[in-house]
């Protein structure tokens, strides 16, 4: 059973091509986490918000991540983060196409 993570908070940037430019190591080094199927960075620059949603193989590995998470972030001032897992429905995922493996 595969479950989802759902992160976002407020920020002042940056955004778009920054983003890339500022957040590739971050990116990679994410890609290390135990458990981890994929993610998708989240943005809204005229909201100033960011995160994302991540896939993880159980709900203990995407607890754990969260925790880590939420960490780092109030380490980069970030006090106000919201994160929730959810359980994949993985059978009527399936029928919408959901990369869910």
């Amino acid at each position: 059973m595969a479950y989802i993570l759902q992160v976002d908070f407020k920020m002042d940037g940056p955004f778009g091509n920054e983003m890339v430019k500022e957040f590739t190591d971050l990116a990679k080094s994410i890609n290390d986490e135990e458990g981890l199927i994929w993610k998708i960075w989240t943005e809204d620059n005229e909201a100033k918000e960011a995160g994302g949603i991540y896939l993880f193989e159980t709900k203990a590995f995407a607890s754990k991540y969260l925790t880590m998470h939420i960490a780092r972030l109030k380490g980069f001032g970030i006090e106000k983060v919201n994160g929730k897992i959810f359980e994949v429905n993985e059978g009527l995922t399936s029928i919408n196409h959901g990369p869910i493996k």
